[in-house]
């Protein structure tokens, strides 16, 4: 049974759940990156099953990821609808993700709400996803694979609101002096924010706070305020410092 990654993972915490669920449901995987610019959609063949995966930003899901999604023809190929968030709470994420990969033609037969470590405030869900969660995680997927081989898929429950919350603002990342214009980060952008010709220069309206410049320049010269962090951190401690377990919906 061939398993499908699509993934939406600025920063790999998407990426490591989505990893561990589709290596438990079978060997043979193939990743499909939404975050590549160049993405411009694909026909998936029905017999294959899907895990579709991205992050929580604010409650909701990434709309650049979204609208990348939407490119994406399911042809009835069943679909696990994985939402990853940094231990605050993935509110309309998961149902947003659900409700655009059925638009899409896929069938989903089960959504989770997973932990990684929080690409802002890190000391939140911090090295996660752990062992642990692969625990857990490998523990769904027996669930997701005794529920592919029953006659009858039930369509899972999915929490979420309709309409969904308003998406929130972010923090628009900065080049610091340490930048050598190298260009790895505007290369990596998956929404073109950052000038090729010029590394330090970012367009604030173009930018999705993903914060995947941050997480990959070599030179550790991409940043947000230290002051606005402290503040974010702040805010999210009563939500974020207790663990959170990841869920399943079947």
């Amino acid at each position: 049974m061939k398993i499908y990654k699509l993934l939406f993972s600025p920063t790999g915490g998407t990426e490591k759940v989505a990893d561990i669920l589709a290596n438990s449901l079978g060997t043979d995987t193939e990743t499909i990156d939404l975050s590549e610019a160049s993405f411009k959609g694909c026909s998936l063949n029905g017999e294959s099953v899907a895990v579709i995966a991205m992050p929580s930003f604010g409650g909701r899901a990434p709309k650049l990821a979204i609208n990348r999604l939407k490119t994406v023809k399911g042809n009835g190929t069943k679909a696990v609808a994985v939402a990853v968030y940094g231990n605050r709470e993935q509110e309309d994420t998961l149902i947003e993700l659900s409700d655009t990969a059925k638009a899409c033609g896929f069938n989903v037969i089960a959504g989770i709400s997973a932990i990684a470590e929080h690409s802002i405030a890190h000391q939140y869900a911090a090295s996660r996803p752990d062992a642990k969660d692969a625990e857990q995680l490998e523990a769904f997927a027996k669930k997701i694979i005794e529920k592919l081989e029953s006659d009858t898929i039930i369509a899972p429950q999915i929490p979420g609101n309709h309409p969904y919350k308003k998406a929130g603002a972010g923090m628009v990342p900065k080049a610091s002096s340490a930048c050598v214009s190298c260009g790895f980060c505007a290369a990596k952008c998956p929404a073109e924010a950052i000038d090729k010709n010029n590394p330090k220069k970012t367009d604030k309206n173009a930018c999705i706070n993903c914060m995947r410049c941050i997480a990959i320049c070599p030179q550790g010269a991409r940043m947000v305020s230290p002051m606005m962090v402290k503040a974010v951190g702040a805010a999210l401690k009563k939500a974020c410092s207790k663990r959170k377990d990841n869920k399943l919906f079947d």
